[in-house]
């Protein structure tokens, strides 16, 4: 199969689809890989070393997606790129669709196959193509909060591990999975006191046996999510409803109640945000201030640490965009994991939680699709 690997044009996002190592990896198999040019310079990796690697390099992302079978990308397509697919031709990167029709208006008119790194599951029912990014995303926001909890960033002027004899910050973590998980092990870590608030009892039991009593764990309820945050120095937003929208646990009623300065940091902004206070923000202007309450909501955390974030993601997609270039669609057909990637194909959303959410109607996987 022909692979293509466009440079990322969203702002500031430094990450790669493929890395050197990926591609000599589909090569290997019998793939021919292209790159654009340029692609690799946020990792560090030149035009020549994907040379080395076996890719050729196209001087345009209009000639890799005229050439290419299949597009690997990290963040969902802009306007000019979803402009470029065409039918037949397989997407495999994050889309985050739910809060973003015009996004995919522009697929379903493609006629594009896509498939989203983030509703790809394994036999545990886990997303482990979301996974790596989440433990970054999740390290990556205690460190964001850190920041903007400085006076001179408009936060409460609080150093979140505090020093001995003075009361380190509250942290409050909405949603216990592996963004949420990560962000708390960070906090802890620097010596926060941390809650956890999850309405999953025995992934409450998960994290109190994990963090052995290090870590706060309470059930989530409109009455604990209040006081918690009411009481906080810092709100990571961690919930995630696979392929849909974020519920809105944060009110814009709730900000006057909360300290002033206080930081929320919001890492479901790519499905629309967990907070309704919130709207995506760049690394170049990353907080805003509501009601005295500071937001960070960088809708592309990880691509600060492109080096990290793209190694740790090749790793995890590897193997299904490998299935992908074996065997083209029936890969999706055959692999039931693939098969809860795939949200757009030929004009129709295939999957039902994005579909939901953008009030489309659903085209199920055996109905009448076809390679």
């Amino acid at each position: 199969m022909r692979v293509g690997v466009p440079k990322e044009i969203k702002v500031q996002e430094y990450r790669v689809g493929l890395t050197p190592g990926a591609v000599r990896e589909y090569v290997a198999a019998g793939h021919q890989v292209t790159v654009e040019t340029g692609a690799g310079a946020g990792i560090g990796a030149s035009d020549e070393v994907y040379r080395r690697a076996g890719a050729a390099i196209a001087e345009s992302a209009r000639d890799i997606f005229a050439r290419s079978d299949m597009i690997v990308k990290v963040k969902e397509p802009q306007k000019s790129e979803w402009a470029q697919l065409r039918e037949g031709q397989i997407l495999f990167t994050y889309l985050h669709l739910a809060p973003d029709p015009e996004q995919a208006k522009g697929l379903l008119a493609s006629g594009c196959t896509a498939i989203a790194y983030e509703t790809v599951t394994d036999a545990s029912g886990h997303l482990p193509l979301l996974a790596p990014m989440s433990e970054v995303a999740g390290r990556l926001a205690i460190e964001a909060a850190g920041a903007a909890l400085r006076r001179s960033a408009g936060g409460r002027g609080l150093l979140l591990g505090g020093v001995p004899g003075v009361q380190p910050a509250r942290v409050v973590v909405l949603g216990g999975g592996v963004v949420g998980t990560q962000a708390a092990r960070m906090a802890a870590g620097l010596g926060a006191e941390v809650t956890v608030i999850d309405r999953s009892i025995p992934r409450l039991r998960e994290l109190d046996d994990l963090f052995a009593g290090r870590v706060r764990t309470r059930f989530s309820t409109i009455e604990s999510v209040e006081e918690e945050v009411f009481a906080a120095d810092v709100v990571i937003g961690a919930v995630l409803v696979p392929g849909a929208s974020a519920p809105k646990l944060v009110t814009r009623d709730m900000l006057t109640s909360m300290r002033p300065g206080a930081v929320l940091v919001d890492v479901a902004i790519d499905q629309g945000g967990c907070f309704e206070t919130s709207h995506a923000t760049t690394h170049t202007d990353p907080t805003y201030e509501v009601d005295g309450v500071v937001h960070y909501c960088v809708a592309n955390m990880p691509g600060a640490v492109p080096v990290t974030s793209s190694q740790a993601l090749n790793n995890a997609t590897l193997p299904f965009g490998l299935m992908l270039a074996n065997k083209g669609f029936a890969a999706v057909l055959e692999n039931p994991h693939l098969r809860n990637g795939l949200n757009v194909h030929r004009g129709r959303i295939t999957n039902k939680a994005v579909a939901e959410s953008l009030g489309l109607e659903f085209a199920p996987v055996g109905s009448g699709l076809a390679a």
